[in-house]
């Protein structure tokens, strides 16, 4: 067994990325898969507040030889496992060769005992964020309609399929305002991205795939509020149904 490696990430923060993250593994969990979620974000990690969860042990004190890897995984809510960032990790912040050796290390010691390793990665595309993402097999970004979130989206798609030469990238659309604006959104920024991108040598053939949308939903603000997974205090709410959608789709 080799874990799927999927990078989440976004042009821009406050989109959901980790709400979206943490509640898709639960939803994978849910279906009988061996999840682990990799808090990547080693600037502003957050993963610990939306699972409310209080490590004594984090990937800070893995980078340190202050503890194993096996120590710094632990069980969420949920029914999968983390390897939280926790605070302090702001000297990671930048791709330093250590930073690149330690990820990949980790990466390369959790694949074999998982079905799913999501790695959390931060917003935008710095060094460390395109690094993170770099070591995933498939990239969601997760975009709102909003068109900052939009623009954003747009260009760390850009730098995904020239920079990284990837042939395509999954797209959520949270915070949809309606059935389908999620298609509609796809649809214009794949227009853009064949105008701007496909000229780009190394960049043809490239695909923005819709894999899911979760609808804009008080339900979702509500759980983040007590620090619980959507999917667990109101899983019959429009916004966990999408990212429910989303761990079929990925499951299909």
């Amino acid at each position: 067994m080799t874990a799927r490696t999927l990078a989440i990430t976004s042009g821009k923060g406050g989109v959901g990325k980790t709400f979206v993250t943490a509640n898709l593994a639960c939803a994978l969990a849910a279906r009988g898969q061996k999840v682990l979620v990799l808090d990547a974000d080693l600037g502003l990690a957050n993963l610990d507040v939306v699972l409310n969860l209080h490590p004594k042990l984090t990937l800070h004190d893995v980078f340190t030889d202050k503890c194993t890897l096996e120590q710094a995984i632990v069980p969420a809510p949920g029914g999968f496992s983390v390897l939280l960032a926790g605070s302090g990790m702001v000297e990671y912040s930048r791709l330093t060769p250590e930073v690149r050796e330690r990820l990949l290390r980790i990466i390369e010691q959790v694949a074999p005992r998982y079905d799913w390793v999501l790695i959390d990665t931060g917003a935008g595309i710095s060094d460390v964020v395109l690094y993170s993402v770099s070591l995933a097999q498939d990239v969601l970004v997760v975009a709102t309609p909003e068109p900052t979130s939009l623009t954003d989206a747009y260009a760390t798609i850009k730098v995904l399929a020239t920079q990284q030469e990837r042939r395509s990238v999954g797209l959520v659309v949270n915070q949809a305002g309606r059935n389908g604006e999620g298609r509609t959104i796809c649809t214009q920024l794949s227009a853009v991205l064949a105008r701007f991108v496909a000229a780009k040598p190394g960049a043809q053939g490239f695909k923005l795939e819709l894999w899911g949308e979760v609808a804009i939903d008080p339900a979702v603000r509500q759980a983040v509020l007590k620090r619980q997974l959507l999917l667990e205090m109101l899983p019959g709410s429009d916004a966990a149904q999408g990212v429910k959608a989303l761990a079929t789709k990925l499951l299909a």
